[in-house]
C-alpha cells in the first residue's frame, strides 16, 4: 500500500512519515528530497532560478513518474497536491492522509527554518502567520479531499495504521 502524506509545510509530513513507514516496515519516500537529487540542485536554489510555476511543474512531473515501491509512506512538498491533477493522481494511487494543524501552531515550527523556505524567507512571524492563513484557505479544497484526515499536534501512529487498513 502507498500511503501520501500531505499537509502545510511544517506539519510533519517527513517527520512523522518516517515513523509510520518504520512502524510498517515500509520505504520512506520524501519529494522534496527525490526533487532535489532529480533536479541536482536544492528546491530553494531551482525556486529562485526558474520560479514556482517551474518549480511545480517538476514537482508534478516527479511525483507522478516515480517507480514508488509497492508498499511505501512519501511525505509530499505542502503545495504539491494543489498543483495541476496532483490530489486526484495521489487518491487514485495510495490512500492520501492530511496532517491537519491550526496556523498558529505552523508558524510556531516554520518560524526557526524559514531562511530554508523560499515562500516565507522574508516574513517575520506576524507576516507567517498570516501567509499560511491566506495559503490554507486556498489549499484547504485540495488538503479535504484526503482519504483521512490527522490532527498533527496528537499524532498516533497506531491509530493512523488502524486507520489507513480499516478504511
Amino acid at each position: 500500500m502507498r500511503i501520501f502524506l500531505i499537509g502545510f509545510m511544517g506539519c510533519g509530513k517527513s517527520t512523522f512519515g518516517r515513523k509510520l513507514a518504520a512502524k510498517m516496515s515500509y520505504d520512506f519516500i520524501d519529494l522534496d528530497h527525490l526533487f532535489e537529487s532529480t533536479a541536482g540542485t536544492s528546491i530553494r536554489e531551482y525556486f529562485n532560478a526558474n520560479g514556482e510555476e517551474a518549480f511545480r511543474q517538476e514537482e508534478s512531473r516527479i511525483l507522478k513518474s516515480h517507480d514508488y515501491p509497492t508498499n511505501c509512506v512519501v511525505a509530499t512538498g505542502g503545495g504539491a497536491p494543489c498543483y495541476f491533477d496532483n490530489m486526484d493522481w495521489i487518491n487514485n494511487n495510495g490512500v492520501s492522509v492530511y496532517i491537519q494543524m491550526s496556523p498558529a501552531a505552523l508558524a510556531q515550527r516554520l518560524e526557526k527554518g524559514k531562511a530554508k523556505r523560499p515562500l516565507l524567507k522574508d516574513l517575520n512571524n506576524a507576516e507567517i502567520v498570516d501567509f499560511i492563513e491566506h495559503k490554507l484557505a486556498e489549499r484547504a479544497s485540495y488538503y479535504e479531499q484526503a482519504a483521512i484526515t490527522t490532527d498533527g499536534m496528537n499524532l498516533n501512529i497506531e491509530e493512523l495504521i488502524a486507520q489507513v487498513i480499516y478504511r
